[in-house]
């Protein structure tokens, strides 16, 4: 065998293992993502603790700031509900801003559900979740600010905005 294609045999063998890395990589990481499990948002303090409008008034005045602020922080949100939305298994709860149509949204999370599907509109409660940020519609003209692994704080009688 030739110096040359010994060195090339060798420069395929590296890459193969190379690209077999990579990919047993790729599949760790998927699995691990995939799998994350969070502790229960009810067990969790509270980052922040603002009021529905505020929020909201807060990402459409500086949605940068805003994003850097509370994205991924858990916070409760006090507030009045404006609707829910059946989804799949789950239950989302909306404040809605009647004036630019920017809203927040929570879903909850699984262990939680119950708490959610017994709201209704119009009642006053306090949600606690972790933001995702803020997403700008172009379309609607409003700010849609997202939050996942919800739960219900407490379900207020006469709290006012």
């Amino acid at each position: 065998m030739t110096e040359k294609t010994a060195n090339k045999k060798g420069w395929v063998k590296k890459a193969l293992i190379a690209l077999l890395s990579i990919f047993l990589l790729g599949v760790v990481s998927f699995w691990y993502i995939l799998n994350e499990n969070f502790k229960d948002t009810a067990l969790t303090e509270s980052t922040f603790t603002v009021n529905a409008q505020e929020l909201i008034n807060a990402f459409q005045t500086n949605d940068s700031l805003a994003n850097a602020t509370y994205q991924e922080q858990l916070i409760t949100v006090h507030g009045r509900i404006t609707e829910t939305e059946a989804a799949d298994t789950t239950v989302n709860i909306k404040f809605v801003d009647p004036i630019t149509d920017s809203y927040l949204i929570f879903a909850f999370q699984a262990q939680h559900i119950s708490d959610a599907k017994i709201l209704e509109a119009g009642d006053s409660v306090a949600i606690k979740g972790s933001c995702s940020g803020n997403i700008y519609s172009q379309l609607r003209k409003a700010n849609m600010i997202s939050f996942k692994r919800a739960v219900l704080v407490e379900k207020f009688r006469n709290f006012k905005q």
